[in-house]
Formats: C-alpha cells, structure tokens, sequence
C-alpha cells in the first residue's frame, strides 16, 4: 500500500475476532472492498487454537454454539465440527447434558445432594423447563439472518411465517425473566448453598433466562476438527478468496470520523466509507475524534462515551492447562469432553463477591497470608470448565497422553493488585497447584502425579493477548449500568453507534455476549452497510 488509492476502503472493519472475522467475510462477500485490522499476528480473538509439545489447546472458547453452523454453511465453508457433549458434576455425581432427556437426571442429581431442599427443586426445575421450551421456538427454524429470504419462498413460507407467531410470544415471556439468575433463584430456593452450586453452573449474575438456556444450549455444542482456531484460519481465508484485504500486527490509534480517516500506530492513514469497530468499546470512544461532526452527533458521542467509561467488565478467566501423561481413556470412562464440574456442594457464599471486595479495597492493610487463605477456600468450592480437545480429536494429543484445559471465572482487579505488590508469578504457580490438588482430591486421583508439563493464561494474559479490558469474556458486567443494548428484542439496534457511518460490534456491543453474540453482530452491521449502499 503505496499511495492514497490503495488506502481507500468501501469498508474497514477493526478487530479480527470473530465479529469482526463476520462482518468481514459477509462485506467482501457483497463485493465491498474491505480491510480487516488485528493488533495481534493471529486472527481468531477468543477463538483461537495453538499447539505446543504435540498438543493443541485452545485459547479461548472451548466449543462453539450451533448457530455457528448456519454461517458455515451460508457461506460454503468447508469445516468439519464432531458433537461436543458436556457433562456436568458436583462431588461424586456427573451426569451428561442431553437438553430435555437429562432434566429428570440434574433434578435427581440436586436432590441427592439437598435432600431437605426437594420441593425448592421441583420449583426449579418447572422454571428452566419453560425456559428449556422458549429456546426451542426461539432456535426452531434456521436463523433468517443466514437466509436469502427474497428469493427462498420455500423457507418462508414453510418455516418463516409459522414460527414468527411463536417467536413474538417467546420474546413476550423471556422479558420476565431478565433479573440476575441468583436473585432470582433466591425467590424459589431457600438453601443459599443450593442458590449457590445452580447459580456457578449457569453464568451467575447473568440474566435468568440467558443463564438457564445454557442446560438446552449445552446439547448443541461443536467442536471443529483441529480445534476452535480453525474457524478463524477458514474465515481469514474465506475473505482473501473474497479479495478482502487483511493487516494483523497493526494497532489503530486515532479515528477522524468527521474526515472517516482511521491512523495506525506507524501514522498510515486508512480512508472508509463504513467502519465496524470490532474491539473494546471504551478504546474506540478514547481514540475516535468527531471533529466537526453535526452538532447533535458530537453530543451524543459525548454522552455515550461518559456512559462507556462508567461500564464495568464482566468477570474474567483463569486458564490451566496440563499435558498428562494419561490415555484419554482414563477420563473417558468418567465424563464428556467438556466438564463443568463443582468439587464440594457447599457453593462459594460470600467467598467470590463480599470477601474479595473487602479484601480489595484494604490491599494495603491485606497481608499475603490472608490472600492466600481465600484463595485456598476459592479454589476448593468453584465450579471449574474442564475441556479435553483430545476427546473429541484424536489428533490434537500424542498417542497415551491427555492435555486438560481447566479454567474458572476470576476477577482482573485481584491480579491487576497482586502484580502490583510483586508476587503475580508465585500468585499465578499457587493457583495452578491447588487447582492440581482439588481436581486430585475429588475428580481425578492420578492427576497430581502424571502432569508433565503445566501453563496458565490469567486475566491479565486474556487483556494484554485480546486487548479485551480486564480480560472480560462475556462483555459487560451486570453489577453496573449497561451501556449497550441487552434486550434480545432490540439486538437490530445493538450495531448502532452516535456516528451513521460507524458501527459496533462483538461481545462489547451487546450483553451478555457470547459466540453466537459475535455471529449475529457481525452478520447484521455487514448487512445494514450492503443495504444502505446499494
């Protein structure tokens, strides 16, 4: 790129995740001519795959949700993906996730371990089966956005037209159940415990029904073969076969939006037409100058922006990972390949929300001892993400040995405070030991003694690796005002920003955020940019 007619974009999209990696191949699939912009070498964002020793981790989300698939197919791209079966277990008890058939199993399962607790339960149950049945008339029919509704008549007449009815009545229903699942478990359950273990299976502190919908949602996980990344690497290509234009390695620093000029870090100057922001949302409102911009534009830039600076991020995660030297059989026999498993029924009460808090906020007066025995007590009661790529590829370990992903949900600011009082490695080792040394004492007897290698990503890692702030990893945190949409019925608007020509998208752009968050933004700022250019 020598000369200003080769800076000149129909569109650039910043971001090289998977919103941005949507937008992008459904924009130079339009024939736009487009350039996608990564800080980073990779492409991907959260997700994202490597290899090291012979195994192959994946970095970010373990599993990919079925909406994925319409995408895929929409656009012709050849990517095999196999099941991927989650199971779920407290203490001795692991079940598998099949959407209705294994409702009558968790039931059993809770009421094993809270026998006192049964028609509290029952009250449960009743209510994630509604919600278990709004899903599936919500993802009853192929996803539109993925459709040529003009000329496949077939589709809506057949498909379109009768589930729309039913889909107005599911959006009706699940506007009442947009309190956090806790809270609102705390109106049906009265063992804080039991609250507790539910609340860390199903994304505590998200909305009810989103946290819910992951017991039906859980039954339509893939994994493609070779490991999440491969869905980057297929839509990088994709939008080359396209002749859209890709430039990683590349930090975007200033946007001129009254001269729709965006500036790298090295003072290239980029010119658009249509831009889609596909990063941190607070990066984008810092660096963006309006300029000379309407009047009533710049206003409402400048409100936005002060509501961005007072969002929170949500929490994010801490990543171990193992290569063991075990045959996946040995895991096999007891579980699925992707686990959320809790070690003890007693829930982390207070441990995860007032306790750290306190700590936090007198750091200063907090000695390490004291961390450290919160840590312990943290790590004992949490419910852990294990995912073992292996399970479901055989390819991705050597023959005899296992690699284990083991992540659980943290808070950035306790790291952002121990790498201040410079002990962030030893913090990060103590973590990975005891997480070894619960999983040993509960789920896997052998594992303490057969790990040969271990790694971890903190919340740091994810911020510094994404550039996602506090290494957030469903956008942003409920225990503050949203400055986003997170109305599933106003997800059309979700892509807007104050500027026309700029849009939104990811898991900044609308909460609580996800894969399937990622696609649809994606997918519908590309559209309205075709639409409102032709």
């Amino acid at each position: 790129m020598n000369n200003a007619d080769q800076k000149r974009y129909d569109a650039i999209i910043v971001g090289g995740g998977l919103a941005g990696l949507t937008s992008a191949v459904f924009l130079s699939q339009a024939g736009k001519k487009i350039l996608l912009i990564e800080k980073n070498a990779e492409f991907g964002g959260l997700v994202n795959s490597f290899e090291r020793d012979g195994f192959v981790f994946d970095a970010g989300a373990r599993a990919i949700l079925g909406v994925v698939l319409a995408m895929l197919k929409d656009l012709n791209l050849d990517i095999e993906v196999v099941s991927s079966k989650v199971s779920l277990g407290v203490e001795d008890k692991i079940i598998g996730i099949e959407g209705h058939n294994s409702v009558s199993e968790y039931r059993d399962l809770l009421v094993s371990l809270y026998p006192d607790s049964v028609e509290d339960i029952d009250a449960f149950i009743e209510v994630m089966v509604k919600i278990m049945k709004l899903i599936d008339i919500i993802y009853g029919i192929d996803n539109p956005l993925f459709k040529d509704i003009k000329r496949d008549k077939a589709y809506v007449m057949k498909e379109l037209l009768p589930w729309l009815p039913k889909f107005i009545f599911a959006m009706s229903r699940i506007e009442r159940l947009s309190k956090p699942s806790d809270e609102y478990l705390k109106q049906i359950i009265q063992d804080p415990s039991l609250i507790d273990i539910i609340s860390q299976h199903f994304f505590k502190g998200t909305p009810t029904f989103f946290a819910l919908s992951y017991f039906t949602l859980y039954s339509s996980y893939v994994y493609p073969k070779g490991g999440t990344g491969k869905l980057a690497e297929a839509l990088v290509e994709k939008i080359q076969a396209f002749n859209g234009d890709i430039l990683p390695n590349t930090v975007v620093k200033k946007i001129h939006a009254d001269q729709q000029v965006l500036v790298d870090e090295n003072n290239n100057e980029y010119h658009y037409e249509d831009l889609v922001w596909a990063a941190d949302l607070k990066t984008f409102y810092n660096i963006t100058d309006p300029g000379n911009l309407a009047p009533k534009i710049r206003e409402k830039f400048e409100t936005t922006k002060a509501l961005m600076a007072k969002g929170r991020p949500s929490e994010s995660v801490f990543s171990l990972y193992l290569e063991v030297d075990l045959p996946v059989s040995y895991f096999k026999k007891s579980f699925n390949g992707h686990l959320f498993y809790t070690p003890s029924r007693k829930g982390l009460g207070n441990i995860n929300k007032s306790e750290l808090k306190g700590m936090l906020e007198k750091w200063g007066e907090t000695d390490k001892e004291e961390v450290l025995s919160w840590l312990d007590r943290f790590l004992e009661y949490n419910t852990y993400e294990i995912a073992i790529p292996a399970m479901r590829d055989s390819d991705l370990a050597p023959e005899g040995k296992t690699g284990l992903i083991v992540s659980l949900l943290m808070e950035a600011e306790l790291f952002y405070k121990v790498e201040e009082s410079g002990w962030y490695e030893a913090f990060r080792r103590e973590i990975e030991n005891k997480i070894i040394s619960v999983l040993s004492e509960s789920l896997c007897p052998e594992l303490k003694d057969k790990v040969e290698k271990q790694f971890s990503f903190t919340p740091l890692s994810v911020e510094n690796r994404v550039g996602s702030i506090g290494g957030a990893i469903v956008g942003w945190s409920f225990e503050a005002p949203i400055p986003v949409v997170y109305k599933m019925q106003q997800v059309n608007k979700s892509v807007l920003t104050p500027i026309p020509n700029i849009y939104q998208v990811g898991q900044w752009a609308y909460n609580p955020a996800g894969t399937p968050t990622c696609i649809i933004t994606g997918k519908l700022a590309a559209d309205r940019i075709t639409k409102e250019n032709k």
